[in-house]
């Protein structure tokens, strides 16, 4: 056993503080040709977020039907009325719309529910309530406000217990979390789902919001979304990443460990790029032998 050991025994590097992998000689000269010329993202003028948490999609994710009625029981509610994606509608180079609404109400915008009548009148009296939840069974008619409230108390409305939202500052009406930056989703931006078995990352350019499934990022060259959809990624982000078997979690903690290569220094790289010669343009960049490529894409 001993013997086997010696003769097959791998030399790993590791840095102080970094997570450890077990990887072979190939390997470990990619990963680190990787590491060598691209920046982490952690380090580049952009910003990375979560999307929306409503604490009650029920109530303030809507189809297209109960945004047109909305709109034309009272047109102002089209001001607070956005698209929204969820993680499931994000495909590699590719958004699938499913016509799904958010009802805009963030805490960091002060809204005064007063002005948006319709939109008041369905958080407390819509069907939405209806439906059962995973921390409630369906309510009556009516029950909307204390349904919302950001209270975590229980109540009792027509005889039905249920239990309001966590405890927040936030008023009855407004979402749970505060989305101080509201105005990325008004930016052309790169959107993925939290969870995958490979890359999904496509650009977003039509102001939609997205649910707390999904990541964006912000504030950088939209051609960055074809490295991120590269089969160098798809190969790499698992070494960084938490694997759960089947998937990836593309949460922000290793999403912003990508070494991407600097914008800066590669300007005429991202303006040439493109789905077709990602690949291609990459392997150069990072100096990647051909034997090095093609064990890449024997690996995914």
């Amino acid at each position: 056993m001993s013997d086997y050991i010696r003769q097959h025994a791998v030399k790993i590097d590791y840095k102080l503080g970094e997570s450890w992998i077990i990887l072979n000689e190939i390997e470990q000269s990619i990963k680190k040709k990787i590491e060598s010329v691209g920046t982490p993202l952690k380090d580049w003028n952009i910003k990375i977020n979560r999307g929306i948490l409503t604490g009650l999609n029920e109530a303030f994710i809507i189809s297209k039907e109960k945004r047109d009625e909305l709109i034309k029981t009272d047109p102002k509610s089209a001001e607070i009325i956005r698209p929204i994606l969820r993680g499931r509608d994000i495909k590699r180079n590719e958004i699938d719309f499913q016509d799904k609404y958010l009802i805009a109400l963030f805490p960091s915008r002060n809204y005064d529910i007063e002005l948006f009548p319709a939109i008041k009148d369905w958080l407390i009296n819509g069907d939405w309530v209806t439906t059962k939840t995973k921390k409630n069974p369906p309510t009556p008619i009516g029950s909307g406000k204390l349904r919302l409230e950001q209270s975590g108390k229980e109540h009792v409305f027509k005889g039905v217990r249920f239990k309001s939202r966590k405890k927040t500052t936030n008023k009855w009406f407004e979402t749970q979390d505060s989305i101080k930056y509201w105005d990325d989703f008004n930016k052309p931006k790169i959107v993925w789902s939290d969870i995958s078995s490979s890359p999904q990352f496509s650009l977003d350019e039509n102001n939609s919001c997205i649910s707390n499934t999904a990541y964006m990022l912000t504030d950088a060259h939209t051609n960055i979304v074809y490295i991120l959809n590269s089969k160098l990624v798809e190969w790499y982000f698992p070494k960084i990443s938490l694997d759960l078997g089947k998937g990836s979690r593309y949460t922000k903690q290793f999403i912003e460990l990508l070494p991407l290569p600097s914008i800066r220094e590669y300007r005429d790289f991202y303006n040439n790029l493109t789905a077709d010669n990602v690949d291609e343009k990459l392997s150069t960049v990072y100096h990647l032998t051909k034997e090095e490529v093609l064990y890449i894409n024997n690996q995914i």
